[in-house]
Protein backbone atom coordinates (compact mmCIF):
# COMPACT_ATOMS: atom_id res chain seq x y z
CA UNK A 1 0.00 0.00 0.00
CA UNK A 2 2.93 2.45 0.51
CA UNK A 3 4.61 1.71 -2.76
CA UNK A 4 1.17 2.69 -4.53
CA UNK A 5 0.42 5.59 -2.62
CA UNK A 6 4.14 6.72 -3.16
CA UNK A 7 3.37 6.33 -6.87
CA UNK A 8 0.32 7.77 -7.06
CA UNK A 9 2.16 10.98 -5.12
CA UNK A 10 5.07 10.64 -7.35
CA UNK A 11 2.45 11.17 -10.72
CA UNK A 12 0.30 13.23 -9.12
CA UNK A 13 3.86 15.65 -8.52
CA UNK A 14 4.88 15.23 -12.57
CA UNK A 15 1.52 16.05 -13.50
CA UNK A 16 0.87 19.09 -11.58
CA UNK A 17 4.38 20.27 -12.99
CA UNK A 18 3.06 19.60 -16.43
CA UNK A 19 -0.17 20.88 -16.31
CA UNK A 20 1.49 24.35 -14.21
CA UNK A 21 3.64 24.96 -17.12
CA UNK A 22 2.86 27.03 -20.05
CA UNK A 23 5.20 25.52 -22.37
CA UNK A 24 3.37 22.23 -22.28
CA UNK A 25 0.29 23.28 -23.52
CA UNK A 26 2.30 24.86 -26.48
CA UNK A 27 4.13 21.57 -27.04
CA UNK A 28 0.85 19.53 -26.77
CA UNK A 29 -1.26 21.69 -29.39
CA UNK A 30 1.91 21.56 -31.64
CA UNK A 31 2.72 18.26 -31.51
CA UNK A 32 -0.54 16.61 -30.97
CA UNK A 33 -2.45 19.13 -34.38
CA UNK A 34 0.75 18.01 -36.48
CA UNK A 35 0.43 14.25 -35.10
CA UNK A 36 -3.02 14.10 -36.16
CA UNK A 37 -2.44 15.76 -39.80
CA UNK A 38 0.42 13.26 -40.00
CA UNK A 39 -2.37 10.27 -39.72
CA UNK A 40 -4.81 12.05 -41.19
CA UNK A 41 -2.76 12.15 -44.72
CA UNK A 42 -2.78 8.59 -46.49
CA UNK A 43 0.81 7.79 -46.90
CA UNK A 44 2.85 8.91 -43.99
CA UNK A 45 2.14 7.14 -40.59
CA UNK A 46 2.73 8.13 -36.89
CA UNK A 47 6.47 6.36 -37.19
CA UNK A 48 6.87 9.09 -39.38
CA UNK A 49 5.43 12.05 -37.55
CA UNK A 50 7.50 10.73 -33.80
CA UNK A 51 11.12 10.33 -36.31
CA UNK A 52 10.71 13.52 -38.28
CA UNK A 53 10.13 14.82 -34.51
CA UNK A 54 13.11 13.71 -33.20
CA UNK A 55 15.66 14.53 -35.81
CA UNK A 56 14.05 18.18 -34.62
CA UNK A 57 13.29 18.04 -30.68
CA UNK A 58 15.69 14.82 -29.94
CA UNK A 59 18.08 16.56 -27.75
CA UNK A 60 17.39 19.86 -29.16
CA UNK A 61 15.08 20.58 -26.36
CA UNK A 62 14.78 19.77 -22.48
CA UNK A 63 13.75 16.12 -21.93
CA UNK A 64 10.72 16.28 -20.67
CA UNK A 65 9.25 18.88 -23.78
CA UNK A 66 10.88 16.39 -26.20
CA UNK A 67 9.19 13.66 -24.39
CA UNK A 68 5.80 15.74 -24.86
CA UNK A 69 6.34 16.44 -28.73
CA UNK A 70 6.80 12.96 -29.74
CA UNK A 71 4.11 10.76 -27.53
CA UNK A 72 1.90 13.97 -28.36
CA UNK A 73 2.84 13.14 -31.96
CA UNK A 74 1.97 9.71 -31.21
CA UNK A 75 -1.36 9.54 -29.71
CA UNK A 76 -2.53 11.81 -32.29
CA UNK A 77 -0.88 10.19 -35.57
CA UNK A 78 -2.76 7.07 -34.29
CA UNK A 79 -6.05 8.54 -34.28
CA UNK A 80 -5.65 11.14 -37.30
CA UNK A 81 -5.56 7.47 -39.52
CA UNK A 82 -9.52 7.30 -38.95
CA UNK A 83 -10.05 10.33 -40.89
CA UNK A 84 -9.51 9.12 -44.46
CA UNK A 85 -10.50 5.80 -43.25
CA UNK A 86 -13.76 6.63 -42.67
CA UNK A 87 -14.28 9.67 -45.36
CA UNK A 88 -12.01 8.42 -48.09
CA UNK A 89 -11.95 4.32 -47.58
CA UNK A 90 -8.23 4.68 -47.41
CA UNK A 91 -6.21 4.02 -44.54
CA UNK A 92 -4.18 7.31 -43.11
CA UNK A 93 -2.60 4.93 -41.61
CA UNK A 94 -1.89 1.15 -41.37
CA UNK A 95 -3.58 1.30 -37.64
CA UNK A 96 -6.69 2.28 -39.20
CA UNK A 97 -6.58 -0.18 -41.43
CA UNK A 98 -9.27 -2.36 -39.92
CA UNK A 99 -11.42 1.28 -39.38
CA UNK A 100 -12.49 2.21 -42.88
CA UNK A 101 -14.01 -1.26 -42.55
CA UNK A 102 -17.14 0.18 -41.05
CA UNK A 103 -16.14 3.66 -40.92
CA UNK A 104 -16.64 4.71 -44.75
CA UNK A 105 -20.09 2.83 -44.91
CA UNK A 106 -21.60 4.89 -42.25
CA UNK A 107 -20.21 7.84 -43.73
CA UNK A 108 -21.33 6.91 -47.28
CA UNK A 109 -24.63 6.70 -45.03
CA UNK A 110 -24.72 10.15 -44.00
CA UNK A 111 -23.39 9.18 -40.67
CA UNK A 112 -19.73 10.63 -41.11
CA UNK A 113 -19.99 13.18 -38.06
CA UNK A 114 -21.18 10.41 -35.61
CA UNK A 115 -18.38 7.81 -37.05
CA UNK A 116 -15.66 10.40 -36.08
CA UNK A 117 -17.20 11.22 -32.78
CA UNK A 118 -17.33 7.93 -31.59
CA UNK A 119 -13.74 7.04 -32.96
CA UNK A 120 -12.65 10.10 -31.11
CA UNK A 121 -14.11 9.14 -27.84
CA UNK A 122 -12.90 5.70 -28.09
CA UNK A 123 -9.39 6.69 -29.44
CA UNK A 124 -9.49 9.12 -25.79
CA UNK A 125 -10.66 6.11 -23.52
CA UNK A 126 -8.63 3.45 -25.69
CA UNK A 127 -5.34 5.90 -25.24
CA UNK A 128 -6.45 6.12 -21.12
CA UNK A 129 -6.59 2.32 -20.97
CA UNK A 130 -3.47 2.00 -21.99
CA UNK A 131 -1.69 4.55 -19.87
CA UNK A 132 -3.47 3.13 -16.95
CA UNK A 133 -2.16 -0.28 -17.51
CA UNK A 134 1.17 1.02 -18.38
CA UNK A 135 1.13 2.74 -15.00
CA UNK A 136 0.31 -0.68 -12.95
CA UNK A 137 2.38 -3.24 -15.16
CA UNK A 138 5.49 -1.24 -15.74
CA UNK A 139 6.34 -1.05 -12.21
CA UNK A 140 5.57 -4.89 -11.51
CA UNK A 141 7.93 -5.91 -14.16
CA UNK A 142 10.49 -3.47 -13.02
CA UNK A 143 10.62 -5.23 -9.93
CA UNK A 144 10.80 -8.59 -11.45
CA UNK A 145 13.38 -7.00 -14.00
CA UNK A 146 15.92 -5.54 -11.22
CA UNK A 147 17.94 -9.13 -11.29
CA UNK A 148 18.70 -8.60 -14.57
CA UNK A 149 22.50 -9.35 -15.39
CA UNK A 150 24.48 -9.37 -19.01
CA UNK A 151 23.45 -13.03 -20.03
CA UNK A 152 19.75 -12.19 -19.49
CA UNK A 153 19.94 -9.21 -21.36
CA UNK A 154 21.97 -10.30 -24.03
CA UNK A 155 19.03 -13.19 -24.70
CA UNK A 156 16.53 -10.77 -23.96
CA UNK A 157 17.62 -8.24 -26.62
CA UNK A 158 18.25 -11.20 -28.97
CA UNK A 159 14.63 -12.11 -28.18
CA UNK A 160 13.10 -8.76 -29.25
CA UNK A 161 15.14 -9.11 -32.92
CA UNK A 162 13.66 -12.06 -33.30
CA UNK A 163 10.40 -12.04 -32.15
CA UNK A 164 9.66 -8.38 -33.90
CA UNK A 165 10.87 -10.36 -37.45
CA UNK A 166 8.73 -13.11 -36.46
CA UNK A 167 5.21 -10.94 -35.77
CA UNK A 168 6.14 -8.42 -38.73
CA UNK A 169 6.94 -10.85 -41.70
CA UNK A 170 3.97 -10.29 -44.31
CA UNK A 171 5.12 -14.13 -45.83
CA UNK A 172 8.34 -15.77 -44.85
CA UNK A 173 9.51 -15.32 -41.30
CA UNK A 174 12.98 -15.86 -42.54
CA UNK A 175 12.70 -12.11 -44.12
CA UNK A 176 12.16 -10.58 -40.59
CA UNK A 177 14.47 -12.32 -39.50
CA UNK A 178 17.04 -11.54 -41.93
CA UNK A 179 16.00 -7.63 -41.47
CA UNK A 180 16.67 -8.14 -37.90
CA UNK A 181 19.68 -9.71 -38.62
CA UNK A 182 21.25 -6.83 -41.05
CA UNK A 183 19.90 -4.56 -38.28
CA UNK A 184 22.22 -6.69 -35.71
CA UNK A 185 25.02 -6.23 -38.26
CA UNK A 186 25.11 -2.56 -38.94
CA UNK A 187 24.57 -1.72 -34.65
CA UNK A 188 28.70 -3.60 -34.45
CA UNK A 189 29.90 -1.34 -37.03
CA UNK A 190 32.04 1.49 -35.06
CA UNK A 191 33.85 1.71 -32.16
CA UNK A 192 34.28 -2.10 -30.06
CA UNK A 193 32.28 -0.96 -26.85
CA UNK A 194 34.01 -3.09 -24.84
CA UNK A 195 37.84 -2.79 -26.28
CA UNK A 196 37.60 0.80 -28.04
CA UNK A 197 38.36 -0.89 -31.40
CA UNK A 198 37.59 0.20 -34.45
CA UNK A 199 35.27 -2.58 -36.30
CA UNK A 200 34.45 -2.88 -40.02
CA UNK A 201 34.51 1.36 -40.91
CA UNK A 202 37.10 0.33 -43.86
CA UNK A 203 38.96 3.54 -42.36
CA UNK A 204 36.52 6.26 -43.02
CA UNK A 205 36.58 7.92 -39.98
CA UNK A 206 32.74 8.68 -40.02
CA UNK A 207 31.92 5.40 -39.33
CA UNK A 208 33.33 5.45 -35.88
CA UNK A 209 30.79 6.14 -34.29
CA UNK A 210 28.61 3.51 -36.62
CA UNK A 211 25.23 3.75 -37.61
CA UNK A 212 23.29 6.76 -35.86
CA UNK A 213 19.89 6.05 -35.23
CA UNK A 214 18.30 9.11 -36.33
CA UNK A 215 19.51 9.19 -40.24
CA UNK A 216 18.54 5.18 -40.07
CA UNK A 217 15.11 5.66 -38.48
CA UNK A 218 14.74 8.97 -41.19
CA UNK A 219 16.11 6.27 -43.81
CA UNK A 220 14.00 3.32 -42.77
CA UNK A 221 11.15 4.76 -42.27
CA UNK A 222 10.82 8.27 -44.14
CA UNK A 223 12.56 7.32 -47.52
CA UNK A 224 10.67 4.76 -48.24
CA UNK A 225 7.18 6.38 -47.74
CA UNK A 226 7.92 9.49 -49.73
CA UNK A 227 8.88 7.21 -52.92
CA UNK A 228 6.22 5.11 -52.14
CA UNK A 229 3.76 8.15 -51.87
CA UNK A 230 5.44 9.84 -55.00
CA UNK A 231 5.24 6.89 -57.50
CA UNK A 232 0.57 6.44 -56.04
CA UNK A 233 -0.92 9.90 -56.28
CA UNK A 234 -4.71 8.90 -56.64
CA UNK A 235 -6.75 10.71 -53.43
CA UNK A 236 -10.27 9.30 -53.77
CA UNK A 237 -13.18 11.98 -53.59
CA UNK A 238 -13.84 12.79 -49.57
CA UNK A 239 -17.33 11.58 -48.55
CA UNK A 240 -19.37 14.40 -47.34
CA UNK A 241 -19.39 14.97 -43.61
CA UNK A 242 -22.96 14.77 -42.27
CA UNK A 243 -24.47 14.87 -38.58
CA UNK A 244 -22.88 16.31 -35.56
CA UNK A 245 -19.22 15.39 -34.21
CA UNK A 246 -20.09 15.45 -30.58
CA UNK A 247 -20.90 11.90 -29.58
CA UNK A 248 -24.65 10.92 -27.93
CA UNK A 249 -23.33 9.85 -24.10
CA UNK A 250 -26.18 6.84 -24.57
CA UNK A 251 -24.45 5.95 -27.95
CA UNK A 252 -21.04 5.24 -26.06
CA UNK A 253 -22.57 4.23 -22.33
CA UNK A 254 -24.11 1.39 -24.96
CA UNK A 255 -21.01 0.18 -26.57
CA UNK A 256 -18.65 0.83 -23.61
CA UNK A 257 -18.38 -3.05 -23.10
CA UNK A 258 -16.96 -3.31 -26.57
CA UNK A 259 -14.88 -0.22 -26.06
CA UNK A 260 -13.39 -1.74 -22.64
CA UNK A 261 -12.88 -5.28 -24.11
CA UNK A 262 -10.87 -3.63 -27.28
CA UNK A 263 -8.74 -1.55 -25.27
CA UNK A 264 -7.70 -4.34 -22.84
CA UNK A 265 -6.75 -6.46 -26.49
CA UNK A 266 -5.14 -3.34 -27.43
CA UNK A 267 -3.37 -2.80 -24.87
CA UNK A 268 -2.01 -6.33 -24.19
CA UNK A 269 -0.87 -6.96 -28.48
CA UNK A 270 0.68 -3.55 -28.18
CA UNK A 271 2.94 -5.02 -24.63
CA UNK A 272 3.88 -7.84 -27.17
CA UNK A 273 7.60 -6.31 -28.60
CA UNK A 274 7.72 -5.19 -32.54
CA UNK A 275 3.66 -6.03 -33.15
CA UNK A 276 2.28 -2.65 -33.24
CA UNK A 277 -1.00 -0.67 -33.39
CA UNK A 278 -2.27 -2.32 -37.03
CA UNK A 279 -1.91 -5.85 -35.59
CA UNK A 280 -3.89 -4.68 -32.45
CA UNK A 281 -6.95 -3.21 -35.07
CA UNK A 282 -7.51 -6.22 -36.28
CA UNK A 283 -7.02 -8.34 -33.86
CA UNK A 284 -9.18 -6.28 -31.81
CA UNK A 285 -11.87 -6.32 -34.79
CA UNK A 286 -11.60 -10.00 -35.10
CA UNK A 287 -12.30 -10.80 -31.55
CA UNK A 288 -15.25 -8.34 -31.39
CA UNK A 289 -16.19 -9.63 -34.65
CA UNK A 290 -16.13 -13.34 -33.38
CA UNK A 291 -18.17 -12.51 -30.02
CA UNK A 292 -20.36 -9.72 -31.51
CA UNK A 293 -24.35 -10.75 -31.43
CA UNK A 294 -24.49 -8.64 -34.73
CA UNK A 295 -21.68 -10.28 -36.37
CA UNK A 296 -23.21 -10.16 -39.80
CA UNK A 297 -23.40 -6.48 -39.29
CA UNK A 298 -19.09 -6.18 -39.43
CA UNK A 299 -18.14 -4.59 -42.83
CA UNK A 300 -21.39 -2.82 -43.56
CA UNK A 301 -21.55 -0.14 -41.30
CA UNK A 302 -21.30 -1.62 -37.59
CA UNK A 303 -20.13 0.67 -34.82
CA UNK A 304 -19.02 -2.14 -33.21
CA UNK A 305 -16.48 -2.90 -35.81
CA UNK A 306 -15.83 0.79 -35.76
CA UNK A 307 -15.04 1.01 -32.36
CA UNK A 308 -13.58 -2.12 -32.14
CA UNK A 309 -10.39 -1.11 -34.10
CA UNK A 310 -9.90 2.45 -33.32
CA UNK A 311 -9.83 1.86 -28.86
CA UNK A 312 -7.55 -0.96 -29.72
CA UNK A 313 -4.84 0.60 -32.06
CA UNK A 314 -4.74 3.43 -29.50
CA UNK A 315 -4.79 1.30 -26.09
CA UNK A 316 -1.75 -0.33 -27.95
CA UNK A 317 0.54 3.02 -27.69
CA UNK A 318 0.34 2.25 -23.94
CA UNK A 319 0.75 -1.58 -24.04
CA UNK A 320 3.93 -0.38 -26.38
CA UNK A 321 5.17 1.70 -23.52
CA UNK A 322 5.75 -1.48 -21.42
CA UNK A 323 8.37 -3.42 -23.19
CA UNK A 324 9.87 -0.33 -23.99
CA UNK A 325 10.59 1.24 -20.79
CA UNK A 326 10.66 -2.42 -18.35
CA UNK A 327 12.80 -3.73 -20.76
CA UNK A 328 14.03 -1.76 -23.74
CA UNK A 329 12.72 -3.24 -26.55
CA UNK A 330 10.43 -1.30 -28.79
CA UNK A 331 6.29 -2.48 -28.64
CA UNK A 332 5.77 -0.65 -31.68
CA UNK A 333 7.68 0.93 -35.14
CA UNK A 334 6.69 4.22 -33.65
CA UNK A 335 7.70 3.61 -29.93
CA UNK A 336 11.53 2.72 -32.00
CA UNK A 337 11.90 5.83 -33.21
CA UNK A 338 10.64 7.22 -29.76
CA UNK A 339 13.65 4.83 -28.12
CA UNK A 340 15.89 6.66 -30.25
CA UNK A 341 15.26 10.17 -28.82
CA UNK A 342 16.06 8.27 -25.90
CA UNK A 343 19.41 7.23 -26.86
CA UNK A 344 19.66 10.74 -28.22
CA UNK A 345 19.36 11.75 -24.37
CA UNK A 346 21.89 9.15 -22.97
CA UNK A 347 19.23 7.20 -21.59
CA UNK A 348 18.35 3.34 -21.52
CA UNK A 349 15.68 2.24 -21.28
CA UNK A 350 14.92 -1.17 -19.47
CA UNK A 351 15.84 -2.57 -15.61
CA UNK A 352 18.01 0.74 -15.05
CA UNK A 353 15.47 3.44 -16.12
CA UNK A 354 15.04 6.42 -13.49
CA UNK A 355 11.42 6.15 -12.38
CA UNK A 356 10.55 9.59 -12.52
CA UNK A 357 10.68 9.18 -16.04
CA UNK A 358 8.15 6.68 -16.27
CA UNK A 359 5.93 8.83 -14.40
CA UNK A 360 6.43 11.72 -16.56
CA UNK A 361 5.22 9.54 -19.27
CA UNK A 362 2.66 8.65 -18.06
CA UNK A 363 1.31 12.24 -17.13
CA UNK A 364 1.86 13.57 -20.56
CA UNK A 365 0.62 10.32 -21.99
CA UNK A 366 -2.70 11.53 -19.99
CA UNK A 367 -2.57 15.14 -21.62
CA UNK A 368 -2.01 13.94 -24.95
CA UNK A 369 -5.19 11.91 -24.98
CA UNK A 370 -7.11 14.82 -23.66
CA UNK A 371 -5.68 17.04 -25.86
CA UNK A 372 -6.52 14.72 -28.46
CA UNK A 373 -9.84 14.34 -27.51
CA UNK A 374 -10.83 18.39 -27.74
CA UNK A 375 -8.79 18.88 -30.74
CA UNK A 376 -10.28 15.92 -31.96
CA UNK A 377 -14.03 17.26 -31.72
CA UNK A 378 -13.65 20.77 -32.25
CA UNK A 379 -11.58 20.84 -35.44
CA UNK A 380 -12.19 18.12 -37.41
CA UNK A 381 -13.23 19.93 -39.74
CA UNK A 382 -10.07 21.66 -40.33
CA UNK A 383 -8.54 18.27 -40.74
CA UNK A 384 -10.75 17.16 -43.21
CA UNK A 385 -9.60 20.19 -45.06
CA UNK A 386 -5.92 19.53 -44.96
CA UNK A 387 -7.16 15.68 -46.36
CA UNK A 388 -8.18 17.43 -49.57
CA UNK A 389 -4.45 18.42 -50.17
CA UNK A 390 -2.92 16.51 -52.91
CA UNK A 391 0.26 14.74 -52.09
CA UNK A 392 2.19 16.80 -54.64
CA UNK A 393 1.71 19.47 -52.57
CA UNK A 394 2.88 17.87 -49.04
CA UNK A 395 5.18 15.00 -49.89
CA UNK A 396 7.92 17.73 -51.32
CA UNK A 397 7.56 19.37 -47.99
CA UNK A 398 7.84 16.17 -45.66
CA UNK A 399 11.09 15.19 -47.78
CA UNK A 400 12.90 18.40 -47.13
CA UNK A 401 11.57 18.04 -43.43
CA UNK A 402 13.15 14.53 -43.38
CA UNK A 403 16.36 16.12 -44.19
CA UNK A 404 16.79 18.84 -42.05
CA UNK A 405 16.00 17.00 -39.33
CA UNK A 406 18.40 13.83 -40.29
CA UNK A 407 21.43 17.10 -40.88
CA UNK A 408 20.34 19.24 -37.83
CA UNK A 409 20.89 15.87 -35.43
CA UNK A 410 24.73 15.26 -35.92
CA UNK A 411 25.32 18.40 -38.42
CA UNK A 412 27.05 16.71 -41.35
CA UNK A 413 26.47 16.15 -44.86
CA UNK A 414 27.69 12.55 -44.13
CA UNK A 415 24.17 11.76 -42.21
CA UNK A 416 22.28 12.89 -45.31
CA UNK A 417 24.31 9.99 -47.55
CA UNK A 418 24.04 7.28 -44.56
CA UNK A 419 20.01 8.35 -44.67
CA UNK A 420 19.66 8.16 -48.21
CA UNK A 421 21.58 5.04 -48.60
CA UNK A 422 19.32 3.30 -45.56
CA UNK A 423 16.35 4.66 -47.37
CA UNK A 424 16.84 3.26 -50.94
CA UNK A 425 17.87 0.15 -49.47
CA UNK A 426 14.73 0.35 -47.68
CA UNK A 427 12.23 0.96 -50.36
CA UNK A 428 13.85 -2.18 -52.34
CA UNK A 429 13.73 -4.05 -49.10
CA UNK A 430 10.29 -3.51 -49.02
CA UNK A 431 9.27 -4.36 -52.22
CA UNK A 432 11.02 -7.86 -51.55
CA UNK A 433 8.08 -7.66 -48.89
CA UNK A 434 11.28 -7.61 -46.33
CA UNK A 435 9.62 -5.84 -43.20
CA UNK A 436 11.42 -2.63 -42.35
CA UNK A 437 10.41 -2.61 -38.04
CA UNK A 438 12.99 -5.79 -37.38
CA UNK A 439 16.35 -3.92 -38.91
CA UNK A 440 15.40 -0.82 -37.17
CA UNK A 441 15.13 -2.62 -33.75
CA UNK A 442 18.18 -4.61 -34.90
CA UNK A 443 20.25 -1.32 -35.01
CA UNK A 444 18.88 0.14 -31.49
CA UNK A 445 19.15 -3.48 -29.80
CA UNK A 446 22.23 -4.80 -31.31
CA UNK A 447 24.54 -2.71 -29.37
CA UNK A 448 22.96 -3.59 -26.25
CA UNK A 449 23.12 -7.48 -27.30
CA UNK A 450 27.07 -7.22 -28.69
CA UNK A 451 27.93 -5.38 -25.43
CA UNK A 452 26.47 -7.32 -23.19
CA UNK A 453 26.60 -11.01 -25.05
CA UNK A 454 30.54 -10.52 -24.88
CA UNK A 455 30.49 -8.97 -21.30
CA UNK A 456 28.93 -12.39 -20.69
CA UNK A 457 31.47 -14.63 -22.40
CA UNK A 458 34.44 -12.43 -20.61
CA UNK A 459 33.32 -12.78 -17.02
CA UNK A 460 32.39 -16.67 -17.55
CA UNK A 461 35.38 -17.34 -19.26
CA UNK A 462 33.72 -18.17 -22.89
CA UNK A 463 31.78 -20.80 -20.99
CA UNK A 464 28.59 -20.43 -23.19
CA UNK A 465 26.67 -22.52 -20.12
CA UNK A 466 26.63 -18.70 -18.71
CA UNK A 467 23.40 -19.20 -20.79
CA UNK A 468 21.89 -22.04 -19.54
CA UNK A 469 22.63 -22.14 -15.95
CA UNK A 470 20.74 -19.15 -14.68
CA UNK A 471 17.24 -19.11 -14.10
CA UNK A 472 15.70 -16.52 -16.06
CA UNK A 473 18.80 -16.79 -18.92
CA UNK A 474 17.86 -20.50 -19.15
CA UNK A 475 13.99 -19.25 -19.45
CA UNK A 476 14.73 -16.47 -21.95
CA UNK A 477 17.12 -19.00 -23.81
CA UNK A 478 14.50 -21.73 -24.19
CA UNK A 479 12.18 -18.65 -25.65
CA UNK A 480 14.48 -18.14 -28.37
CA UNK A 481 14.59 -21.62 -29.12
CA UNK A 482 11.34 -21.91 -28.99
CA UNK A 483 10.97 -18.79 -31.25
CA UNK A 484 13.34 -20.00 -34.12
CA UNK A 485 12.14 -24.31 -33.69
CA UNK A 486 8.89 -23.05 -34.29
CA UNK A 487 9.47 -21.91 -38.00
CA UNK A 488 11.25 -25.50 -38.86
CA UNK A 489 9.36 -27.21 -41.62
CA UNK A 490 9.08 -30.69 -39.82
CA UNK A 491 8.22 -28.86 -36.54
CA UNK A 492 5.63 -26.62 -38.74
CA UNK A 493 4.67 -30.25 -40.42
CA UNK A 494 4.21 -31.73 -36.72
CA UNK A 495 1.92 -28.75 -35.58
CA UNK A 496 -0.25 -28.92 -38.63
CA UNK A 497 -1.32 -32.71 -37.87
CA UNK A 498 -1.81 -32.14 -34.37
CA UNK A 499 -3.81 -29.61 -34.76
CA UNK A 500 -5.25 -31.88 -37.77
CA UNK A 501 -6.26 -34.57 -35.06
CA UNK A 502 -7.52 -32.35 -32.39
Amino acid sequence: MEFVLSQLTGFGGAFVALVTDPLTYAYLLVSVFLGITFGALPGLTATLAVTILTGFFGNKIPLDYSLIALLGAYVGAIYGGSYPSILLNIPGTAASAATAMDGYPLAKAGRGGEALGLTTTASFIGTLIGTIALLVFVWVLLLLSQNIASPEKALLALFGILLSGTLMSEDLVVKGWIAGLIGLAMAMVGLDPLLSEPRYTFGWSYMLSGFQVVPVLMGAFAIPQIIDGMRHMDVGKVAALKGRILPNLRTVRRHLPTITRSGVIGTGVGALPGVGEDVAGWVSYGVGKTVSNESDTFGKGSLDGLLCSETANNACIGGALIPLLVLGIPGSPPAAALMGAFKLNNIIPGPTIDPEIILRVVAIMVLASVTMFIMGIFTARIFIKILQIPQVVFLPIVMVLTTIGSFSVGGGINDLYLMLGVGFVAYFLNMLKFPIAPLVIGVILGGLFDETFRRSLLISGGDLMVFASRPVAGILLLLNLILISSQLPFIRRGFRRLRGRV
